[in-house]
């Protein structure tokens, strides 16, 4: 029996079938997560909102969203066409030259996932009910990525690609639940999955290729280990000192320093400020705002904690920075709707929340140029990677309602004054 087979046989069959044992709660290290998304009362959205009143571009698709679609579909097409050479060669490049979109988003991290997209959009839709239908082909995607595998063993890029599918199958299995939630044989498969992910990525685990496709992997695994207290800051650390100029190791460091998961608040603010002073030639006092970012949205003893007004430098440093529609909407929608519309109770987050939701008004009449919807919708939700998108038009629609109710508020004055308010490429202009 192959090694593969041998793996799905004992590791992965019995939970695809609905057969695995319930896991003790002895075992069960994974830490419950807390949600992302409170609960709020039903908004009143302004529907129809006369053209008179506000005018902002709405582009469709954004600059952002129209390439990070030209280099998932590039990679989609060339693993359907069984193209595997030319594919490494090219994630190789983008990888070694640190190549991004404007976003920000790593175009070899793009890549890598368009070369797992039907195998992860398989298995979602298999797990969509928590567990797969009877005679569900769960296994064929993950089986024909394995055999790739095979035929590059010393690829790091198909390591990285074949790894990170199987966690993205584990948390399909697994969801976003509290662990007391997951049923035991889900729970299994999880861990099954991680498992085999450490197993692929171990030959590569010295990274002396400075790798930061392979860094960011290897961050990833951490949401499967038992033992990441005593590695998330230094694998993070390398991560970002790979690229730094990519924000989204930051967020994740922050998020996963959080004492729900593998870290504490003394730790938290630690290293937002190391990562501001190693990051400073590039984000300023950015690095502290981009690893706390994720961290106070969901946590209000980090957010009570927060030292204000460093958060507010780095938030104006990243904008000076990046002056892009893209992070213009992204740190709008942050202030206002991630933040400001997650008031808690408890008064000195609060009091936080309402100064960082302050600063929206700044941002939006300084930088916002043109509305990018898809951002807001993910905002309300708090930025949840593993959220579940069933109709992309309806949650864009939402997210663009959000934004025009929000950013209409804030010119309320000019509008009582008979004003339309126009954006323009300088920014937003209150015309009689």
């Amino acid at each position: 029996m192959t090694l593969l087979g041998a793996f799905i046989q004992k590791h992965i069959l019995p939970f695809a079938t609905g057969q695995g044992a319930p896991v003790s709660a002895e075992q069960d290290t994974m830490p419950p997560p807390e949600p992302l998304i409170r609960r709020r009362a039903p908004r009143t959205v302004m529907q129809n909102l006369p053209q008179d009143v506000l005018h902002i571009a709405c582009p469709d698709p954004t600059a952002e969203e129209a390439m990070r679609d030209k280099y998932l579909n590039a990679a989609q097409h060339l693993v359907r066409q069984e193209r595997w050479d030319e594919l490494i060669s090219a994630i190789e490049v983008a990888d070694a030259k640190h190549h991004m979109t404007p976003g920000t988003m790593p175009i070899a991290e793009l890549m890598s996932f368009g070369a797992r997209a039907d195998v992860i959009y398989a298995a979602e839709h298999a797990l969509m009910d928590g567990r797969p239908a009877k005679g569900a082909p769960i296994l064929a995607g993950i089986e024909a990525l394995e055999h790739v595998l095979v035929e590059y063993p010393t690829s790091y890029v198909v390591a990285c690609v074949v790894a990170q599918a199987h966690m993205d199958i584990a948390w399909a299995w697994r969801g976003t639940g509290w662990d007391i939630e997951i049923p035991g044989p889900n729970r299994e498969a999880f861990t099954a999955h991680f498992d085999r992910a450490v197993e692929i990525l171990a030959p590569f685990q010295s990274n002396d290729i400075g790798s930061a496709l392979l860094a960011a992997t290897g961050c990833a695994l951490l949401g499967g280990a038992a033992d990441s207290k005593k590695k998330i800051a230094d694998r993070y650390e390398a991560l970002i000192d790979l690229n730094p100029a990519n924000p989204r190791p930051m967020r994740a460091m922050g998020n996963h320093l959080l004492p729900r998961w593998y870290g504490s608040y003394e730790a938290l603010e630690l290293e937002a400020r190391r990562t501001a002073s190693r990051t400073q030639p590039i984000w300023g006092a950015g690095g502290y705002t981009w690893v706390q970012f994720d961290a106070i949205s969901c946590d209000d003893e980090a957010c009570a904690r927060l030292d204000l007004g460093f958060f507010v430098e780095g938030l104006r440093d990243i904008l000076n920075r990046r002056p892009d529609a893209y992070t213009a909407n992204l740190l709008a929608a942050y202030c206002s709707n991630s933040i400001g519309q997650s008031f808690s109770g408890n008064d000195q987050a609060d009091q936080v929340r309402s100064q960082i939701a302050n600063c929206a008004q700044w941002i939006v009449r300084e930088h916002l140029t043109e509305l990018h919807p898809m951002i807001w919708a993910h905002a309300a939700r708090g930025f949840d990677n593993n959220l579940r998108i069933h109709s992309p038009s309806r949650f864009a629609a939402s997210g663009r309602d959000d934004a025009m109710r929000i950013i209409t508020s804030m010119f309320s004055s000019e509008i009582a004054a008979g004003k339309r308010i126009v954006f323009t490429d300088a920014g937003p202009v209150a015309q009689a």
